[in-house]
């Protein structure tokens, strides 16, 4: 299963972090490196340390040059100063608070009319963080306010002279650029968290795909053993009530009965030997024309064996081929056999019929398959198409339908007027659905009305 902590490192889900460990090149990695270790909270903590003693020792270096300050540096005014530093441990978790306090911090010192210096760090880095966190609002408002209050309330305050034009429009211009530099670290922000939100989707999607096709996979090897061991098993069930019933009166039939159960076990056995092989992968035959593996005991080309062991078990089946043979993908070949398969193990088990009719139709855009019996499918109440009854287990004829369906076709079953039973399967010649219908004559497509028969619900399927 894929999670976002297994995605490849050029996903941003894979790589957590500020922006600055997410950069590309050798010296960007190395500084990943040596930082990645640190926790997020230590570093807020280093960085307000470090803006704090930037701004307390070249504040109290600024004040020692400034002998005309109308008032001089003291304890009050160190702690204006680091006031907003400190603030700026907790910007992650409370953004608006610490722009606030860093912003009100500076304006008071220079009101209180404190020896000038630097004294803007702390509010750039508040500023950055409001922009960051999607503050853009407060941010502007902000940025608006302490722009008025330094340029042209303070000096009103503290009876300093307005700054001239030309700087106030200078300080103007490059609060501009501290609000455009906000507005690109938020875009970064916001793109990456919609990059990790879509890695995550998208680690979802791929486990969602993979438990689907665990699924459908559990699904094919069930309807496989079933279409393997049911048609065997009814041979042997059929043959074995035989040789009971003539055990006493005729030895030499019940001995041909049970020796004919002996080989449709051994069968049995080979074929379903043969399937696990194949689930494996350890063997493959690619003699089909597109090379795909396929089971060496399943297709049309054993299509008599399977006759011959159906009408060793009491049924006679007579088979009808029409068109010009050609080779068949191993898929539709699968299929093929397999339908053919089901149905007449259904016949033999279910519809007490003494005759069975096999058409093969090479048509021009795919295979036609007609299975129909004399038995008692329109005798007494109709059986319908996807009874569980008919399979004891529900996967006959709805693994039909499946069947078909995977490859683009079409499968339908139902009685027939006065006696029998019949299964019609349409199956492509490609390998999957390619939006075509078939044939005009397909038997499929004229079931539902040869000679009133009931058409059975193919929403099933």
């Amino acid at each position: 299963m894929t999670s976002p902590s297994n995605l490849s490192p050029r996903h941003p889900g894979s790589r957590p972090g500020p922006p600055w460990l997410r950069a590309s090149g050798p010296g960007a990695r190395w500084l990943a490196h040596a930082l990645r270790p640190i926790p997020r909270a230590a570093r807020d903590v280093a960085l307000a340390l470090v803006v704090c003693a930037i701004q307390v020792v070249t504040m109290v270096f600024a004040a020692r040059h400034q002998s005309d300050a109308p008032r001089g540096l003291d304890a009050w005014g160190v702690l204006l100063v680091a006031l907003g530093p400190l603030a700026l441990i907790v910007r992650r978790r409370y953004p608006a608070a610490v722009l606030l306090v860093a912003v009100g911090a500076g304006l008071l010192y220079t009101m209180l009319d404190y020896p000038r210096g630097p004294l803007f760090l702390a509010m750039i880095i508040a500023l950055w963080s409001a922009f960051a966190a999607g503050l853009r609002l407060l941010a502007y408002v902000v940025l608006a306010v302490g722009y008025t209050s330094f340029v042209w309330i303070s000096p009103l305050v503290t009876a300093e002279s307005i700054p001239a034009p030309g700087l106030a429009l200078g300080l103007a211009a490059w609060m501009l650029v501290l609000a455009g530099i906000g507005e690109v670290v938020r875009l970064r922000r916001a793109y990456l968290a919609a990059e990790e939100q879509r890695a995550r989707v998208q680690s979802l999607g791929l486990a969602e795909a993979e438990r689907r096709r665990a699924g459908d996979e559990r699904l094919r090897i069930a309807r496989e053993l079933h279409d393997v061991l049911a048609h065997h098993i009814s041979l042997m069930n059929v043959q074995a009530s035989v040789g009971l019933e003539l055990m006493d009166s005729s030895p030499e039939q019940a001995r041909e009965a049970l020796t004919a159960v002996k080989y449709a076990s051994r069968e049995a056995l080979g074929e379903l030997r043969s399937v696990l092989e194949i689930l494996k992968g350890d063997a493959v035959d690619r003699s089909g024309p597109d090379g795909a593996p396929r089971a060496p005991t399943a297709g049309l080309d054993l299509l008599d064996e399977l006759v011959a062991r159906t009408s060793a078990g009491g049924l006679t089946v007579r088979v009808e081929r029409t068109g010009t043979t050609r080779p068949l993908i191993a898929a539709v070949d699968l299929a093929a056999y397999r339908i053919v398969q089901e149905a007449l193990t259904n016949t033999l088990r279910h519809a007490a019929a003494s005759e069975a009719v096999v058409r093969v139709g090479y048509g021009k855009s795919g295979l036609d398959l007609t299975i129909r019996d004399n038995g008692r499918g329109a005798v007494g109440a109709p059986r319908p198409a996807d009874d569980d009854a008919l399979t004891s287990g529900g996967n006959g004829l709805h693994g039909m339908r499946q069947r078909a369906a995977a490859l683009g076709g079409r499968c339908v079953a139902g009685p027939v007027p006065g006696r029998g039973f019949h299964v019609q399967a349409h199956l492509p010649y490609g390998e999957r659905a390619d939006g075509h219908d078939g044939d005009a004559d397909s038997p499929v497509e004229s079931a539902a009305t040869a000679g009133g028969a009931a058409r059975p619900n193919e929403g099933d399927a």
